[in-house]
């Protein structure tokens, strides 16, 4: 048994207002994957568990749903300055459990989990009905109000980005959560729940952690959950969507991508290339959704252009999360590891395709230490290959050439997912036509970055269902219309 002075901290979950451990005592280490080490151990949350948060949740919306929405946005907005001054010690949290660097992504992860709370507690009094004017002797209108409870899931990659907008949204519209923290990623989530626990009734939010098959199931088929929200795998929300079937409850989805970029051969110039590396998502290790991850680059230019991604991809150092100089930080765990690593492996079996910079992880040296795999360049890659229809989640970048536009177009829906794509030219027609052809949800031209809070953002096809990132977003997400007729001439 392990000494008690190295023993791992035991985080618990919130449960109506309560710090409590599983109720079956089970418990799971959390590795940090810059080291492999165990840095913590969360409750191996399951039915029971979801049991007692779901009923929780149940009690309290009643009281949540009739306090004021403006007073419920005030109480946001006192959890963003709760969270401020504490942003870079959770931004440590998310670098240590997750693996992303802490200068270029786990800080910027945190100031904008602050934005989100302000953002919803200043909207939380715009869920607005409207009226018809059917006569003087008659008033109709229609009402929004709340679904209840809210089962919501999160993934690892962005693990507090994505819990608070779950739960600042949700709860601004007046409904209760039960979120379930991704076992990989818990702690940074957790200190934003005793955030919350700070301002909030007991019971309104409730945090669990658990195993997908296990806690997770047991909240997307719990029948006092009214509304399912999940961030992850294509494959876990057809489980999840196909649960909800079960019960005629509605879904938010925001699911996976094998995204396109487009280089026209106007655009062969360094800004392009820098605007592609950072729309790949490389220094969040290619562990994000809106991964350009397919980068079609026009035949006439396709030699010139790798040339520069690869030069400013050189720039980048793979390195210690922590460390203030890493640009990129190491893959969430062990099996993500192993499966990057293996969609390498076959780049690396396939004739034609060549690599322009990567390739295996070090097999000795600090990098060997943890789950490191740095930036991997496939050229001459074909768009009918395992590795360019299914995502990879990893620093794998595969170039595709195409010489005609419509053929590009093609390609680019050629794929189940449509959550984002990247367009590079100068033509601004051409741009907006790619745009408007390409199928996916959201689309950028000349710029890589990332969501923008307001945007309407989410998946065309099997990238997603709904949209959460928008005042529209929460009031199609997480409210309700009544309508309302009455006759005032008696």
């Amino acid at each position: 048994m392990a000494d008690k002075a190295t023993t791992p901290r035991e985080h618990p979950h919130l449960v109506d207002g309560q710090w409590v451990p599983a109720r079956d005592g089970q418990w799971i280490d959390v590795e940090s994957p810059r080291n492999r080490e165990v840095i913590a151990r969360v409750p191996r949350g399951g039915e029971k568990d979801v049991q007692d948060a779901v009923a929780a949740a149940g009690r309290a919306f009643p009281g949540w749903r009739d306090t004021a929405p403006r007073a419920r946005g005030r109480l946001l907005q006192q959890i963003a300055d709760t969270l401020e001054p504490e942003a870079e010690r959770i931004a440590r949290l998310i670098s240590e459990e997750n693996g992303n660097a802490l200068r270029t992504q786990s800080r910027g992860e945190v100031t904008f989990a602050v934005d989100v709370f302000r953002y919803f507690g200043s909207v939380a009094g715009e869920t607005k009905g409207e009226t018809i004017p059917l006569g003087a002797k008659t008033l109709d209108y229609s009402r929004r109000e709340p679904l209840g409870v809210v089962g919501a899931i999160v993934p690892w990659n962005a693990p507090v980005q994505l819990a608070v907008m779950k739960i600042a949204s949700a709860l601004a519209a007046g409904n209760t959560l039960v979120l379930k923290a991704a076992e990989d990623a818990p702690l940074a989530v957790l200190e934003i729940a005793r955030a919350c626990h700070a301002y909030l009734p007991p019971g309104v939010l409730n945090v669990l952690v658990g195993y997908g098959t296990e806690a997770g199931e047991a909240l997307i088929t719990h029948p006092d959950v009214r509304k399912l929200s999940f961030t992850g795998s294509t494959a876990v929300g057809r489980r999840v969507m196909g649960a909800a079937a079960e019960r005629i409850v509605p879904v938010s989805l925001e699911l996976g991508g094998k995204n396109p970029q487009i280089v026209y051969p106007d655009a062969d110039e360094d800004w392009v290339a820098a605007g592609t590396v950072t729309g790949m998502r490389f220094v969040r290790q290619g562990q994000s959704c809106t991964a350009g991850s397919r980068l079609f680059v026009h035949r006439s230019i396709a030699d010139s252009f790798v040339e520069k991604v690869v030069a400013n991809l050189r720039t980048l150092t793979v390195g210690d999360p922590l460390d203030e100089a890493s640009d990129i930080g190491a893959i969430v765990n062990r099996k993500q590891y192993d499966r990057v690593c293996g969609f390498i492996d076959e780049g690396l079996g396939h004739r034609g395709a060549t690599v322009a910079l990567g390739g295996r992880p070090p097999a000795e040296g600090p990098l060997s230490e943890g789950y490191f795999v740095e930036p991997t360049v496939f050229v001459g890659v074909d768009n009918e290959w395992r590795m360019a229809q299914e995502e990879i989640f990893g620093p794998v970048l595969c170039v595709i050439p195409w010489d005609d536009e419509d053929e590009v177009i093609r390609m680019a829906n050629d794929t189940h997912y449509g959550l984002s794509a990247f367009v590079w030219t100068h033509d601004i027609g051409r741009a907006l036509r790619a745009a408007h052809a390409i199928e996916a949800g959201w689309v950028q031209v000349n710029q890589g970055g990332g969501q923008v809070l307001g945007q309407s953002y989410g998946g065309y096809k099997q990238s997603g269902i709904g949209r959460e990132f928008s005042l529209e977003g929460m009031i199609e997400s997480f409210t309700q219309r009544k309508h309302v007729s009455v006759d005032i001439s008696r």
